[in-house]
């Protein structure tokens, strides 16, 4: 029942939210921190007293180890589950997710002043549907979180957020539907692809990996599983929605689509679109990794070009997902193990970010950074935490970042070092545009002479605590790597299936092949240890 607890205490809080916020509009503030902190608190318990175990799955080449599992009946007639796990990926992830919920509640104490039970009732809501993704097995109970992400979301940025807030909710949904409804789409088409083959009709995950079907079949479904998740990631071409929606939403929306909601489309990729179709997969890596390239450049690039701080930090999502994308195909232990990190290290920085231009805003009505400068003399507190995160952004050794783009460069390496070169120049937009922004905004003459208040207290706490993250995740990353070491050496195993061997495009296990001088230390251990 634990893990029905971490979808379900947000689901209550944000009825109890929605409903006290008509009689005292402060209770729903307080009503969501501490229903986020007791869902915190129940995610540290699964990761400290969770009986683990492993409850691999015969027959196929993925499996456990699960801390948690519950498989109930749902729709029977349908082969519905109501079927959740949780390994080490996902137990990262949802601490992740409570974690940056309270930091979104707390960014939006003073920010969110209309129709506040609404707005903590959607913010929760959102909340249990990333964590339900997270969690799921079954497909469909999967497409149902997916889909509940989405209009809370939409209500989020349209009913608070700035002055261009329809547009940006507009073409958030459009973008995220479609690609959702490819999703549905693909899932049926496997659910009836598995039945007619095994006679066994099923959304179950494990059930359904292993499917049989012609490799024209397998790339379409693939693609359909692939784009749906890009669409969320965001993945270039796909990602022009994320600079209106992070530009219009408010800040703890910002928050949550930058810190979790562009996880999810990773986690996808990660936990089914390749696992559910490795050859299919394997054909289409060489193509993802050089999108990935592109995204990295192309996000950095335009992040320097932009006069608007909000929109810029936007664009650096853009360039960090592409390390995400980049190290997803390269499909080894090692760099899977990077885009866990970098997923976590960038919800961290980036929400933080967008959580500090939110306390600037406030204070100054605007977000041009033509109008900013010098403010490090009249909020000193502020300046130093815009600039922990700008060099977190650009990947400061020490901080959580680097470890993570470090470890993706590595394992992309070992499949293309060309590839790997170009995707490593990325590294000087990043430092151009974080030295940017603390240059431009704390730095410098003050032209309009502002003077404003410093971090309040509660401002502090948040943003020391998001400090202090990101530095231990820098300078001592191996309790995560140790979390993740079991799933993503197991997911690396899918790359050893037959497909891959008579698959047009290589997995990177078998290009390891080809770099034997090499490979062997750039492996992480099982289990971490040397």
């Amino acid at each position: 029942m634990m893990l029905v607890g971490l979808i379900v205490l947000p689901l209550l809080g944000g009825v109890l939210a929605l409903f006290f916020g008509r009689h005292r509009p402060t209770w729903p503030r307080w009503i969501s921190l501490v229903t986020l902190l007791l869902d915190l608190i129940l995610a540290v318990a699964v990761a400290l007293f969770s009986p683990g175990g492993d409850a691999g799955l015969p027959g196929i080449p993925y499996g456990g180890p699960w801390l948690l599992q519950i498989d109930w009946p749902w729709i029977p007639h349908f082969g519905i589950h109501f079927h959740l796990a949780m390994d080490g990926l996902s137990l990262v992830m949802v601490l992740l997710t409570a974690f940056l919920g309270v930091v979104a509640i707390l960014s939006a104490w003073t920010e969110i002043r209309e129709r506040v039970g609404f707005f903590y009732f959607n913010l929760l809501w959102v909340l249990a549907g990333i964590t339900g993704v997270f969690l799921a097995l079954d497909l469909f109970l999967f497409y149902f979180f997916w889909e509940l992400m989405l209009v809370p979301m939409y209500f989020i940025i349209a009913i608070w957020g700035h002055a261009n807030r329809v547009y940006a909710a507009v073409k958030f949904f459009l973008f995220t539907q479609l690609s959702g409804l490819l999703l549905l789409v693909a899932i049926i088409a496997l659910y009836f692809i598995h039945g007619e083959a095994t006679g066994v009709y099923t959304f179950d995950y494990p059930g359904l990996l292993g499917t049989a079907m012609s490799p024209a079949t397998a790339k379409w479904l693939m693609l359909g599983f692939a784009l749906a998740f890009a669409v969320k990631l965001p993945a270039v071409p796909v990602h022009t929605w994320l600079p209106d929606a992070h530009t219009e939403a408010p800040t703890p929306g910002s928050v949550i689509l930058a810190g979790l909601l562009l996880k999810t489309g990773a986690y996808g990729m990660i936990r089914f679109a390749v696992p559910l179709f490795p050859g299919a997969a394997a054909a289409f890596a060489p193509a993802a990794m050089v999108l990935g390239v592109i995204a990295i450049l192309y996000g950095g690039v335009l992040a320097f070009a932009q006069n608007d701080l909000k929109r810029l930090v936007a664009y650096t999502s853009v360039s960090h997902m592409g390390f995400v994308l980049l190290g997803i195909f390269a499909w080894n232990a090692t760099a899977l193990s990077g885009v866990v990190m970098q997923m976590v290290c960038h919800g961290i920085s980036t929400g933080a970010l967008f959580a500090l231009v939110g306390m600037l805003q406030q204070r100054i009505h605007t977000r041009d950074l033509s109008r900013m400068g010098g403010l490090w003399a009249t909020a000193p507190r502020m300046g130093a935490a815009i600039m922990i995160f700008s060099l977190a952004s650009l990947g400061m050794p020490g901080l959580g970042n680097f470890v993570a783009e470090f470890m993706v460069l590595m394992g992309s390496f070992r499949v293309s070092v060309p590839i790997t070169a170009v995707a490593a120049l990325g590294l000087i937009p990043a430092a151009v545009y974080s030295l940017w922004i603390v240059q431009r905004v704390m730095q410098g003459p003050n032209p309009e002479g502002w003077k404003i208040t410093d971090l309040t207290g509660r401002e502090m706490a948040m943003t020391g605590a998001l400090a202090v993250v990101i530095v231990w995740l820098g300078l001592f990353p191996q309790p995560v790597l140790d979390t993740v070491s079991a799933p993503m050496h197991s997911l690396e195993r899918i790359s050893r299936r037959p497909e891959f061997a008579s698959a047009p495009g290589q997995m990177p296990s078998e290009v390891t092949h080809r770099f034997s001088g090499i490979s062997s230390p750039l492996v992480l251990p099982q289990g971490g240890k040397p």
